[in-house]
């Protein structure tokens, strides 16, 4: 009877500081658990880096790797999504390559796989970040479970391995902003949680500065909740009111105060600021919007590959 394939994805970004000790610590996991087959698939997403020489060097000597090389570099959540498309797994586990995704805790989303879950993701029980990674995390994950029209659970990241059924649901999605854990949460089935402790970045720098993250939340925001423009709506009932209150405040100087109607100077240029900062703000949620529309109706691939490196 054939074994089960178990398909591993390792988005790569200027990561060569960690490949060898990522290889190493993989290889040595594999060969404790001969009871699956296994495939390896690095996608090398535009890495300015020694990233693709040591990766290549590898594939030779390792026929299970697969090297999926970017055009250029598309971004972390692309990449993911490029070894989704590829992984021929029974079941798909996505990895950081950076070693805050402890590879051991990877068999503890196995055992529950086999115990009959289809999703089984990775939730962080403590992160040896810095106190403004960790607040900003929080303050994100808030936010969403708040805005969010799914229950996208906090505290995950994309660490999680997938049934080959889910992986198959995930292909129909094609939208470019992509949140992948908001879309694991849309698809349904059977999820259940296994508890970690991230560590600290091996080497190298995060791919997701803060630019990419305030980005990246935005994503996961506008991708799963109307609330904004809810919010637009209900800025537009707060403003009108304190303008009528305002109609009424200058209704009754002018009929009972007609000698102080010009010291009302003051009243008009609040209210002038007020309702334009107001309205900027709403231009801005609905270029969000707008925007997104925008790049969805042009259609454009997802990803481009120079080269996939395979036996």
């Amino acid at each position: 009877m054939a074994k089960h394939l178990i398909s591993y994805i390792f988005p790569i970004y200027n990561e060569s500081g960690n490949i060898d000790l990522l290889y190493k610590t993989i290889n040595g996991l594999l060969a404790q658990q001969p009871k699956y087959d296994y495939e390896i698939l690095f996608i090398n997403d535009g890495s300015r880096d020694e990233s693709l020489a040591k990766l290549t060097a590898l594939q030779k000597k390792d026929k299970r790797i697969t090297i999926i090389d970017f055009s250029r570099n598309f971004g972390h959540q692309l990449a993911v999504t490029a070894g989704l498309d590829h992984a021929k797994g029974d079941a798909v586990i996505i990895m950081d390559s950076d070693m805050q995704d402890p590879p051991k805790v990877s068999f503890e989303l196995i055992s529950k796989w086999e115990e009959g879950y289809d999703v089984v993701y990775a939730q962080r029980r403590s992160r040896k970040d810095t106190f403004f990674k960790k607040f900003t995390a929080d303050m994100f994950y808030r936010t969403l479970q708040k805005l969010a029209e799914i229950d996208i659970p906090r505290n995950t990241g994309d660490f999680r391995l997938l049934d080959r059924k889910v992986v198959d649901e995930l292909s129909k999605f094609r939208e470019h902003n992509r949140f992948l854990r908001g879309m694991v949460s849309f698809v349904g089935f059977k999820q259940t949680a296994v508890l970690f402790d991230r560590d600290e970045r091996h080497a190298g720098e995060t791919g997701y500065p803060l630019k990419k993250m305030l980005r990246f939340a935005a994503d996961g925001i506008f991708s799963f909740s109307t609330a904004p423009l809810k919010l637009i709506s209900n800025m537009g009932f707060a403003v009108a009111s304190v303008a009528f209150i305002g109609i009424i405040y200058a209704l009754i100087v002018k009929i009972f105060y007609p000698s102080i109607t010009v010291e009302g100077w003051t009243f008009i240029v609040i209210s002038i600021l007020f309702v334009g900062g107001v309205q900027l703000i709403m231009l801005g949620v609905l270029g969000s919007y707008i925007g997104r529309i925008y790049t969805e109706a042009q259609a454009r691939p997802l990803y481009m590959i120079d080269k996939v490196y395979k036996s």
